[in-house]
């Protein structure tokens, strides 16, 4: 007993000496900083204020203090490990090279296949998906609502017919495909899974993505169809589908990129895309989903914009605020259900139509701060995207770019180079301490859904675009070749158009289809449809035997509208 007691007083006066000369090298440092700034000549700074794009203000100079409270094993940790702070996974990209991907779609069907095999001949390992604006809203191509769009922003598909050809020659099984679809991404999945099936793959082969995040259409990108809650139900039954029959597909990629493209800063950013992800975890787990069952086939997609290290800092802080909510608020017991996983594409909104060729230091950086923040996938933007869809030579060299920063740059040598860092570390945390504090505020009014009724994420967006064009007209903020360094040269850079005949082409095909198929199938299939949307039925697959009949995308979205209804959002101006 005896001894028991001078071993506890052992360790006591051991843990006691760590604080004293923890406080003493602290308060050193502190002495040091002081007399150091009294020694030198300070030149007058550039500026009076130094802050990122999140109004963060950054100081001189970051030392041991501005992290003393720093915890390696709960802040850090390691690689692959809870709370996943240094990477997603152990080795990172020593194992495996992030899915280098290419945001393709244009035209016709036909013209994207193109695109599509061209891109996987100069090394692409994924695809993306690009709509045309009518496939996003749902519309059909003959709807007047489609005039001037189809084709022109990605690639029409109306239906079964159109996906297939699509993907025409390109084995699913052996390919990840992301598809940027939100207002109708269970019908494009259907139209996926089938159109797989007919290559005769099996459900358990395919992987890949599809966006699915309709809460950030109400918050920023603005393509919603249905209200809130019914939508958020087609969420419910698209996750709750793939967790028991397509176990390798992400069946939502909760997105920021839309949020910060809408002119948000990287910390609402980071905290609206977390937030919409909780809601979506609270929906799944009130239909009964176990989370350890949902949970590790969630996935996200951030944007990577011009402040190299706010970006990186960005990342790590989402995996350690994921983690952390995962396993204290819903009670996640499998790693694979707290690690966050991420896409990433380089920042469109950043990109300058003067002087586009600059544009493609702008995408190197933004991606060079993706794969430092550890990016499980990336699509780098092409050069001319200020200007016009992506050409073939512009597209190579966005491709390019990621090669040479994999195989080139020495950065995917190690994990998580920078850390340990006192300003990556500081940035780290204080980012994460500004998302806590939105989460309060989303709370405080009742949620994502009830936020959004309310136009508090609208609003809070909007007041950040509006300081940051300020700023950049104001000359506060410096774009290069934009608002300094201005030389006025004419653009030479050739321009992809797509021709008008893409309309007239896509509007003959479907009403050829619609001649063609069995169209007392198509009622049928619409009506059982109708029937499960009025009770609590999974609608996954009565949608896709809907498509199996050649239904078109915007019959579909017509029959749900009779149950659903559309949402009309309060303005806020």
């Amino acid at each position: 007993m005896k001894n028991h007691h001078l071993l506890n007083n052992r360790l006591n006066l051991q843990v006691n000496l760590r604080e004293i000369i923890f406080m003493t090298e602290h308060d050193k440092i502190k002495q040091e900083m002081e007399e150091w700034e009294k020694s030198i000549s300070l030149k007058k700074e550039r500026k009076q204020s130094f802050r990122n794009l999140s109004e963060i203000e950054i100081k001189r100079l970051y030392t041991p203090n501005d992290i003393k409270d720093f915890n390696y094993a709960l802040d850090l940790g390691f690689p692959g490990q809870y709370p996943f702070t240094r990477g997603s996974y152990p080795n990172m990209y020593r194992g495996q090279l992030w899915t280098m991907r290419q945001f393709a779609g244009f035209g016709n069907a036909e013209q994207t296949n193109e695109r599509y095999k061209f891109l996987i001949d100069h090394g692409n390992t994924g695809l993306s998906v690009a709509f045309s604006l009518h496939t996003i809203y749902g519309i059909e191509a003959t709807d007047p609502r489609a005039l001037g769009e189809i084709g022109k922003e990605g690639v029409a598909i109306d239906s079964l017919k159109d996906m297939e050809t699509l993907f025409k020659g390109i084995d699913l099984s052996k390919i990840s495909t992301s598809m940027t679809i939100n207002g109708p991404a269970s019908i494009l999945l259907a139209l996926y899974i089938v159109t797989a099936e007919k290559q005769g793959h099996t459900l358990e082969q395919l992987r890949g993505t599809i966006q699915n995040d309709i809460l950030k259409e109400y918050i920023a990108q603005k393509s919603w169809i249905f209200p809130p809650e019914p939508s958020m139900r087609i969420i419910v039954d698209s996750i709750e589908y793939c967790t028991q029959y397509v176990p390798q597909w992400y069946a939502i990629s909760i997105s920021g990129y839309h949020i910060r493209e809408a002119g948000s800063t990287a910390v609402q950013e980071l905290a609206f895309t977390l937030a919409d992800g909780f809601a979506y975890v609270e929906a799944a787990i009130e239909r009964g989903l176990d989370i350890d069952d949902f949970a590790p086939r969630l996935s996200f997609f951030f944007n990577s914009h011009n402040n190299f290290f706010e970006e990186i800092c960005k990342y790590r802080a989402a995996r350690r605020i994921w983690a952390r909510h995962m396993k204290t608020r819903y009670g996640a017991k499998k790693s694979e259900s707290m690690r966050l996983r991420f896409h990433t594409q380089t920042a469109g909104v950043s990109l300058a139509a003067q002087e586009p060729e600059n544009n493609i230091a702008r995408v190197t950086m933004q991606g060079l701060a993706s794969v430092l923040g550890g990016t499980q996938s990336l699509h780098t933007n092409s050069f001319d995207e200020a200007l016009c869809l992506p050409t073939e030579n512009a597209v190579k060299i966005a491709l390019r770019t990621q090669q040479i920063i994999a195989h080139e740059s020495g950065v995917t040598d190690t994990v998580d180079p920078l850390a340990g860092s006192y300003y990556v570390e500081w940035l780290t945390n204080k980012m994460e301490e500004e998302a806590e504090n939105y989460f309060k505020r989303i709370e405080d009014l009742g949620g994502v859904v009830p936020a959004i009724k309310a136009n508090f994420f609208q609003k809070e967006i909007a007041n950040a675009s509006y300081k940051y064009q300020q700023e950049v007209e104001n000359k506060e903020r410096t774009i290069v070749a934009v608002n300094q360094f201005e030389q006025r040269e004419p653009c030479s850079v050739p321009l992809l158009k797509i021709d008008e005949k893409v309309a007239s082409e896509q509007i003959r095909k479907l009403n050829k289809l619609k001649e063609e198929r069995n169209n007392d199938k198509v009622q049928e299939k619409l009506k059982r449809l109708k029937e499960a949307a009025k009770g609590t039925e999974n609608l996954m697959p009565f949608i896709i035997d809907a498509v199996r009949e050649y239904t078109s995308i915007g019959e579909i979205i017509n029959a749900l509208k009779e149950v659903f209804g559309t949402y009309h959002e309060d303005s806020i101006f």
